[in-house]
């Protein structure tokens, strides 16, 4: 077929933009590809006159580089002129038609050669014809293919676009009529004295420098602190500078300099007089000082942790600040413990938050901290807020005269401790008035402390500060006692009951008493929330327990008229009626409500839906579980145990290096106090073995218990239920090892193999509940519809529905309506706590960070 010409163009009309629009284009690709080396050049030559590279060198150089430039220009010139061919029409519609299938713009413009006088095969051809031209409705104009890689394979063109982009940012195009006033003489330059400029803000406030020589405007604006730069080129006297932005006298000598760098402090004049000078008015914006003030009311939590909410503002913003906190004497009760001179203490200096992103010009945030263990803690204090800002400026908030935050304690025993503590630190002086205070508690014991062990740690400590107090307590015996008493206020205040009621009833009186001596709100419903956790565990123990003995003879023993069937929904709404009356400051009802609602947990009976026919691995499973609270809390006060030991032995070395120093004065006393010092360490001594020994006593129950559990477990046919058996069989052995290392005094082995068999009961459960994921995999084909009941409608130990796939629990949510978010948050809550307990195991803290990592 012959190349379509421009003269057939009977179908030309039906593609005139395509076709036009493709011509464009290939014109287009013909000039990009002839004189790219002319733009080029054109491009290196205005960046290096926008850079003012003629202004720096020499007049022979800049002719040189412009006759070069001027050669290449007229190569390229040359190049593209050579290079340039103007596509035809014919072209077009060539490069047109290869984008369409079929061709039809040469089938359109082509004639038929053979059959023409036949009607059948002309009525083909024309049927054919009448098709392509059909398709011509499809025709879209070709883009153009403006590379030039081929024909540039270093990419010097971009190396010219990089060059105009850097003179673009960092030139101007005043710069370039400066080659206008070169001349050539005798070899030198013949042009008059020279300036430049900039005006460089600083740094915080994020604006631009200013390029003096483009500025024509004779007012400007100047932050505070701005830095002005002048540079003076040519003969030295033929510019002089005249300023009174920077509150600085200039000497006639120093206006002729030609290096200028002043910093603007007011508001004033900056001339250049000489040929080409000019003159300025600047107007400084002054920079603000800061601002901070304390805002809103304290919170402060049960643990202690206080929120002290704060607003700053800088016109810059804010870099830093911190809040300083002094004992207000003036305002102390200074009764009992505090009659006397305080020690010397340093204020209490804390860094102020900072927003970590966003804008700093104004801002309130929280001051998050815990001064519990502070010796001022629940002192009144002054408190002063100091920020600063980039420039340096500070600024003070008035001083407040508050109560520095602490936690309260509202058992009569741990705040007594407390008391005590702080008397310590407020002068040591007071050891011997501290030791009666703590004597008079010890006198009967059994009235005050729930375990034997609390009060033998109270005599330890008593015993220390009663040798410190006769030959001066240090500075490390002062911070080991208060620690000490610190921690078993805690223990007391926490308690560490065995028994889900007493914790219940516990929190019961800690809350009533919270209420009596006015406690925040926030510390009544942190301990109303305490109060629905033990509750909750008082109530699922006492749901395991009838699992176990069955209710119908529970039912048998008790008084009807007695037994109350209540589910935890109803407790719930109970807890929730109480929490209302307290809101509303209803105390005298919220304490009859929860009277009545001890009444109604005392002649609990529970129901339960699942309790009554759990299967035997639901039954293991919970076993296990319990098992495994067991030994976490063993694990603990093994710990617990551990730690109270090394206090105890640094106490008696302690008495020990006191008597020693008072050897070889020959006082009657001194075999005296020897006695006493060895008495008191063998009975010391002695109650630790005993301790001991019950942690013993109570490892072996436990292993044996676990011993019982795997005799009877379930599943041990499958190859889960045979991991189960390997896994609790490495518990038991862990156990006794933990038995033996208690036997043996050896608390840190103990408490390595306690973490050993908790890891290996958590892989027992996981492999456990595998095991029965299988066995019921198995049992859905086979009971199915045969025993009359829907598979679909069977329930998981956790009350969702298995369905008909055989594993265990569906898509259904474990918590449903508006509680959900609360418990999601109380979960939460409770995981970050348990991993932030250092007296943990190591292992279970990593685990609780794994959860916490996922969720």
């Amino acid at each position: 077929m012959a190349r379509p010409e421009p003269q057939h163009t009977p179908v030309t009309g039906l593609i005139r933009w395509p076709l036009r629009l493709t011509r464009l284009g290939m014109v287009a690709e013909a000039i990009t590809r002839a004189f790219w080396p002319l733009w080029s050049v054109v491009f290196v030559a205005l960046a290096l006159l926008m850079l003012g590279l003629q202004d720096e060198v020499a007049t022979e150089w800049v002719w040189a580089g412009g006759a070069v430039l001027a050669l290449g220009g007229v190569a390229a010139l040359v190049f593209g002129v050579r290079r340039m061919r103007w596509p035809s029409e014919g072209a077009a519609l060539l490069r047109l038609d290869q984008t369409l299938k079929g061709n039809p713009i040469q089938a359109s413009l082509d004639r038929q050669a053979v059959g023409a006088g036949d009607a059948a095969s002309l009525a083909v051809w024309r049927a054919h014809q009448a098709r392509m031209r059909a398709r011509l409705a499809e025709a879209r104009a070709v883009e153009p293919d403006l590379r030039v890689s081929r024909a540039d394979p270093f990419a010097l063109r971009y190396v010219a676009v990089l060059f105009l982009s850097v003179a673009l940012l960092f030139g101007s195009f005043g710069r370039v009529q400066s080659v206008t006033n070169m001349g050539i003489g005798n070899g030198t330059a013949m042009q008059g004295p020279a300036w430049e400029g900039w005006m460089q803000p600083p740094a915080y406030t994020r604006l631009p420098s200013v390029y003096l020589n483009d500025i024509t405007d004779p007012e400007i604006q100047a932050p505070e602190g701005s830095m002005i730069t002048l540079r003076m080129y040519g003969e030295v006297g033929s510019l002089t500078v005249e300023e009174t932005v920077s509150g600085r006298t200039l000497t006639d000598e120093e206006a002729q300099d030609t290096a200028q760098d002043f910093e603007v402090a007011t508001s004033g004049r900056v001339a250049l007089d000489g040929p080409g000078g000019r003159e300025w008015q600047v107007a400084m914006i002054p920079d603000a000082g800061p601002a901070v003030r304390r805002d809103g009311d304290i919170e402060v939590s049960y643990e202690g942790e206080a929120q002290i909410p704060f607003t700053a503002e800088d016109d810059h913003g804010v870099v830093m600040g911190r809040a300083r906190i002094v004992l207000d004497l003036a305002e102390v009760d200074r009764r009992y413990g505090r009659a006397i001179e305080p020690e010397a203490r340093e204020q209490i200096e804390v860094p102020l938050p900072m927003p970590v992103a966003g804008d700093r010009t104004s801002f309130t945030e929280p001051l998050v901290a815990n001064f519990s263990l502070h010796p001022w803690a629940n002192l009144p204090v002054r408190l002063e807020l100091e920020v600063e800002d980039a420039r340096g400026q500070t600024a003070l908030s008035e001083p407040e005269a508050i109560t520095l935050p602490g936690r309260r304690f509202f058992d009569p025993v741990a705040a007594a401790l407390i008391e005590e503590r702080q008397a310590l630190l407020w002068n040591r002086e007071n050891a011997g008035y501290t030791a009666q205070i703590l004597r008079a508690i010890l006198n009967r014991p059994e009235d005050l402390f729930r375990k034997q062990v609390q009060a033998e740690q109270l005599k330890q400590i008593l015993n220390r500060i009663e040798a410190q107090a006769m030959i001066g307590m240090t500075d490390t015996a002062q911070e080991e006692i208060t620690q000490a008493l610190w921690d078993l206020a805690i223990e007391l205040e926490e308690g560490d009951l065995e028994d889900a009621r007493q914790r219940m009833q516990r929190a019961q009186e800690r809350l009533e008493e919270a209420m009596k001596n006015g406690a925040s709100d926030q510390e009544i419903a942190e301990l109303m929330q305490e109060l629905r956790e033990a509750t909750r565990d008082y109530m699922r123990q006492l749901a395991q327990q009838q699992a176990r003995e069955g209710n119908q003879g529970q039912q048998q023993q008790m008084d009807p008229s007695q037994m109350m069937e209540m589910t935890q929904d109803d407790i719930q709404r109970m807890m929730d009626r109480i929490q209302e009356l307290m809101e509303e400051g209803r105390m005298a009802e919220a304490q009859e409500a929860m009277r009545q609602l001890q009444e109604m947990l005392e002649n609990m009976q529970m129901t339960q839906g699942q309790g009554q026919g759990q299967s035997p691995g639901e039954q293991a499973m919970e076993g296990l579980s319990e098992t495994l609270r067991d030994q976490q809390e063993l694990s603990d006060e093994a710990f617990r145990e551990l730690n109270q030991g090394q206090q105890g032995q640094q106490g008696q070395q302690g008495q020990q290096q006191g008597q020693q120093g008072q050897q070889g004065q020959g006082q009657p006393g001194e075999q005296q106090g020897q006695g006493q010092g060895q008495q008191q360490g063998e009975n010391g001594q002695g109650g630790q073995q005993s301790l001991e020994e019950g942690l013993a006593e109570r490892q072996r129950a436990l292993r044996d218990e676990l011993n019982r559990q795997r005799s009877n477990l379930p599943g041990q046919g499958s190859e889960a239920g045979e991991e189960a058996g390997r896994a609790l069989e490495r518990a038991e052995g862990a156990m006794d090892g933990a038995e033996r290392a208690l036997r043996e005094g050896e608390l840190g082995e103990a408490i390595d193999q306690q973490s050993q068999a908790m890891e290996a009961l958590r892989e027992g459960l996981r492999s456990l509940g595998e095991a029965m994921a299988e066995q019921q995999n198995q049992r859905s084909g086979e009971q199915g519809f045969a025993e009359g009941g829907d598979p679909q409608e069977q329930q998981d130990p956790l009350g969702r529905n298995s369905g008909t796939t055989g594993r265990v629990g569906t898509d259904e949510g474990l918590l449903q309506g508006e509680d959900v978010y609360r418990r999601a948050e109380e979960l939460l809550g409770e995981l970050r706590k348990r991993s932030g307990e250092t007296e943990r195991p190591q292992v279970e803290r990593d685990y609780l960070e794994r959860l916490l990592d996922r969720f």
